[in-house]
Formats: structure tokens, sequence, C-alpha cells
């Protein structure tokens, strides 16, 4: 039986509070064999990243390993270490680190240095490592990006991380951590904050390369779907303790521990009953919600909310000095319509324009075209008309739920204050009926009162979430716009907050404009769904005919992206290689759109709408 590359044995990982050592990971023991995937899966918490950072030794200050081994054999220099028994800073776990054993971390804004450029940063490990010079070390960092898939390898060397999309900032980090074609690739979570699209193909990219260099990778993930494609072992983790571990087809066929089949309740599938809830791991339980219902007010007759020829331009300068600008249409001729009491969702690639149009409709951005019309029940009037009282109206009417929820939170504001604030602005009750209606919003989305004196820090990514839940209700709104309220969440939390979603609509009445990439949580959550790429709706249908027929290429890809937790429905990575189906002008007739052309929709059943070339619109009429 081979060696495998890192065998941890008994791992023990604590960290320093103020009433003592608190044990984070608890006698881990797994083994990574040479040119394999395993997966380390598990809720937030579990214990994952901190046996990433301690296979790599950049613990915190706070965290030391209190025990164990992490044996690494390394076939190149023919060495065996004990990573564990070497110092973080010793010769020998800075020639490890980078070199032999490299990370792709979670986050790749917050991972690459704003003030250096791609081509400094990804050359940088090379350098050090290779002891190249760096005029061979800029040809093998073109190669690098190359080989990663952008589009112009030779101009990301002069370009800085702000100035590339969330997809080309993941795969510089690749670049950056393969260069130095190492033993083991360590991913932590490297598709979280992606869409699907994108994610689908960072996936494809290290299993080519994996296969091309021979590289094992530790992938550390709470998406089953991602594992189903891409591990060939699996270790499930929980609170710091291995639950359960096996190859792949062991546990998606026979899953033995009641955490790892909780896990997989809790993930959305397409093949849903229409009245079947997900599962979360722990419930969220209200007696306010259970006993909530909508306030008394009257009904439109029509939609709720309606889009019309929504259209918004950005102008940008193509340099610094060049002083050519070009304009990039991010909104292009959007109609969209909310009945009452009912989700509409809203799915796209990150920059098709989702969330531009969710910013007009909340009237934080004005259209260049195009009107926005919201009916509180004495008929509809364009928000972009209204002034005064009525303005004061519709911003308590309609109210967001942000993507991130610990940026959209204020740090040093106390959950009272923050749950408060709406009220004070709109000068609605007495103190002693604000705090009262604190407590009771804390209750509906299931957290305790005597949550209202911490600070967001204190919280889970979860409860922050339900927290942004809370605030957006604290004014009794009509509407919630949610911009991807559950991406950054992990299974279980997302499950928790979804179906939470769910039983507010039910309970108040609310009506949902759900806007994510992920589409089998909006086959979940939504009653009608809107596809929209580069500005365009390109497809719009009640969920059932859209999952039944997708009709326009685009939709279909998007459909193809998605990781399935079951292995025998594997992504198609060569139908997602080909890269043709966000751009319009490639699309197979009768849906390409030529350059400045916008098409039209066309009814083909009932409720079923997809985006025609206006040439193939004319020869159907």
């Amino acid at each position: 039986m081979d060696t495998p590359l890192l065998s941890i044995r008994q791992l023990t990982v604590d960290f320093m509070t103020e009433t003592g050592d608190f044990r984070v990971v608890n006698g881990l023991s797994l083994d990574i064999p040479r040119g394999k995937t395993v997966a380390l899966v598990g809720e937030s918490g579990s214990g994952k990243s901190v046996t990433a950072q301690a296979i790599l030794q950049i613990l915190s200050k706070k965290a030391h390993i209190s025990g164990g081994s992490i044996v690494f054999n390394d076939a190149v220099s023919n060495a065996t270490l004990d990573i564990a028994a070497l110092g973080a800073e010793s010769d020998a776990m800075h020639a490890l680190r980078g070199g032999r054993i490299a990370m792709i971390f979670q986050e790749p804004m917050t991972s690459l240095s704003p003030l250096h450029t791609i081509g400094d940063q990804i050359s940088e490990a090379l350098v050090i490592h290779a002891r190249v010079s760096r005029a061979e070390a800029r040809e093998r960092t073109i190669d690098a990006l190359a080989r990663v898939g952008f589009p112009d390898p030779k101009r990301a060397l002069s370009t800085y991380p702000f100035e590339l999309s969330g997809g080309l900032r993941q795969r510089a980090m690749i670049a950056m951590a393969l260069i130095t074609r190492p033993a083991l690739l360590i991913a932590d979570e490297p598709t979280t904050a992606l869409d699907v699209t994108t994610q689908a193909q960072i996936l494809d990219l290290i299993k080519e390369l994996q296969t091309e260099t021979g590289m094992s990778v530790l992938l550390i993930t709470h998406d089953l779907g991602v594992v189903a494609n891409v591990a060939d072992e699996v270790v499930v983790m929980y609170r710091g303790r291995v639950m359960e571990a096996g190859s792949r087809e062991d546990i998606f066929r026979n899953p033995q521990h009641p955490y790892l089949q909780a896990l997989m309740r809790a993930v959305p599938r397409f093949a849903m009953a229409v009245d079947e809830r997900l599962t979360p791991i722990r419930e969220i339980k209200s007696a306010t919600l259970a006993n909530a219902h909508a306030p008394e007010r009257i009904e439109p007759k029509g939609p709720i909310l309606k889009v019309e020829n929504l259209t918004k331009s950005y102008t940008l300068r193509s340099g610094w000095f060049s002083g050519k600008i070009r304009t990039i249409r991010a909104v292009n001729d959007v109609n969209l319509s909310l009945p009452t009491g009912t989700t509409l969702g809203l799915v796209g690639e990150s920059g098709c324009g989702k969330t531009t149009v969710s910013k007009m409709i909340m009237r934080a951005m004005h259209p260049d075209s195009g009107r926005v019309l919201f009916d509180n029940g004495t008929g509809p009037r364009d928000v972009f008309e209204l002034e005064g009282a009525a303005l004061t109206e519709y911003r308590r009417s309609v109210q967001f739920i942000f993507q991130d929820p610990f940026s959209s939170l204020n740090p040093r504001m106390t959950v009272y204050e923050i749950l408060t604030e709406p009220l004070r602005i709109h000068d609605i009750g007495t103190p002693d009926e604000r705090y009262a209606r604190a407590t009771q919003l804390l209750d509906m989305v299931g957290l305790d009162k005597r949550s209202l004196r911490r600070y967001p820090h204190s919280f889970s990514g979860g409860q922050r979430q339900r927290l942004g839940i809370a605030r957006a209700l604290a004014l009794e709104p009509r509407v919630l716009l949610c911009d991807e309220p559950v991406s950054a969440l992990d299974v279980s939390v997302q499950a928790q907050v979804l179906n939470l979603l769910k039983d507010l609509q039910s309970a108040l009445g609310l009506s949902y404009l759900f806007v994510s990439h992920n589409l089998a949580v909006v086959d979940y959550i939504a009653d009608t769904i809107a596809v929209m790429c580069r500005g365009y709706i390109v497809e719009e249908a009640p969920k059932t005919s859209l999952f039944r027929n997708p009709v326009h290429p685009y939709t279909q890809a998007l459909l193809a992206a998605v990781p399935d937790p079951d292995i025998d429905r594997p992504l198609d990575f060569e139908k997602l290689r080909a890269d043709r189906f966000s751009n319009p002008s490639q699309w197979p007739a009768p849906f390409r759109l030529l350059q400045g052309e916008a098409g039209v929709m066309k009814e083909i059943e009932p409720g079923h709408k997809v985006r025609l070339g206006s040439q193939a619109a004319e020869e159907a009429a």
C-alpha cells in the first residue's frame, strides 16, 4: 500500500480564552493519498479551516497544536517531516509553506494585497521558492495565468485585484498556489462566493491541473454537491471530531452517521415535492411567528410591484490617460411583475445586473429609462415620481436583506439599537413600545431577547443574517428584496434561513424579490423565476415549467452548472468548458442577439416566455 502524502494522527488544536483552553480540533485523524482529492465537510465552526491552518502552521496567536502529528512524506526531497513538531517560523516550515504545500483561501479579495499587481503577487512565490530570475518568473507567471483561464494573461500582470471579477480573483489565487507545482493543494471553500457557472469552471480547472501535475487536494467545503463531483474520499467533521469517513461512493450511497444524514436532508434539491420542506439540523422555533398575522391593509388588485422597460448604463474610462470612454449596458429593457404574497426569483451570473435592478427598485439608483410601479392598494404609482410622505411610505413598505450579514450591520451598535433605528428614523412608538417591538422581532427570527445588548461580532453568520431579516421586518414592510441572502451560509444554516423566509411570507403576507445565482435555492423558495444574462431577461416562467422545459441555452447552461449532491448526476464539465453560454452573439439561432440588438420576449406556453433575436421573432410572427 502506498504511503499517503499527508498523514494526520490524533491532531488536537486548542484556543486560549479567558476561561481556559477551548478545544477546536479534537483527536482528528485522516490520510491524504497521492494524486487524490479528500473533502473535509462540515458546518461553519466544525474545525475545518483550523485543520488547514494547522497543516500550514498559520494558526492565530491564540491557537496552538496541543497534541498529535501531521506527517508529510515528500517524494521530491525524499524526506518525512512531522509538521506539528516544526516551529511556525522554522526554515523547514518556510520551505514547505507556499512551496510544497499551497493554499487557496476562501475570500480572494481579502487574501490578495490591494497595493500590489496580480503579476507581482503570483511571481513572488516563485522567486522565493524556486530561486528564478525576475524575467523567468514573469514568463512562468504569464503561462500560469493562461492555464487558469485569464483572457489576456499579459495584461493581467499589471492589473490590481479590485479591477477583477470574483471569478478572475479566484483564478489568480489558484495561479499563485500552483505556480510552484506543490505536492499538496489546500482549497478552503474555493467556490463559496462564486456563481454556479464560475464555480463549475474553477472545479474543472482544479481537476484538470491535478491530473496534469499529480498533486493531492484537501478540499474544505460545506457544499455536498461540490463534494459529489470532485472528491475521491470524504471526511465529515462536527465540533472538531470526525463523525464519518470513507470513499465518495460509500458516503453518498450509504451514509451511516445521523449528522451526515441530517446534512444531506438540509441541501435544496431539484426533485423536491411541492410541499416538502428542508430539514435543518437545528430548527428555528418562534411562538411569535406561530401566532403572527398580516397587518390590516388594502390589497392591490394587480401586482404589488412592476418593473417596466428598465435600462441602466455605466460610463467607464478605458485607461488612466487615454481619455477614451466606453459605455456598458448593465440593465437592458427589463420587465418584471411581482404578484402579492408570492416570490419572484431573479437568477444569473455575477455581473448580469441582478443587484442593479434591486437597487433601482429601492430607489437607491436611478435608471436611464423605464419605471418601477408600486401598488399599496390605492393603485400603481411610479416610484421615481414619489416625494415627501408618499416616498417615506414607500421606504417603509419595501425593505432590503443584504448578501453579507456582517458588513451590513453596524459593528458599533447593539442589536437593540440596530432593530430600533428604523423605528426612530420613522418616529414610530415610545421607547417602551420600541423595546417591545425589538423583543418581538428577535423571537420572530428565533433569537433570545438576551441578545439585545450584544454586538454583531458575537453572533454566527446565520444568526447575523437573521438579525438582518429582523431589521428588515421592523417597519412591517409589504415587499422584501432579498439579495443573495444565503450565499455566504453553510447548508444547515441556509436551510434555517430559507424555511424562516417561507414561514414569514405565509404568516405576514410578504412578497419577495429573491436574487440569487443558485438555481436549486431559487427552485425551493420562488413561485416564478426570471433568468438574467448581460442585462437581459432571457427566460421567465413558473418554476415547474422552467425546470421541466428550459428553452434558452443560457438557462440550460445554468442548470447544467448546479452541482447535485447525487453521484449519479455529475456535472458535465465538457459542456461547461465551452464558455459560450453567456455571450449573446454566440447563442444559437433563434436566440442569438447581435450587437445593439435587444430581441423580444415571446410566450411559448402560458406564463413561459423566452427572448428571441429580432429576426427570429419576425419570422415567427
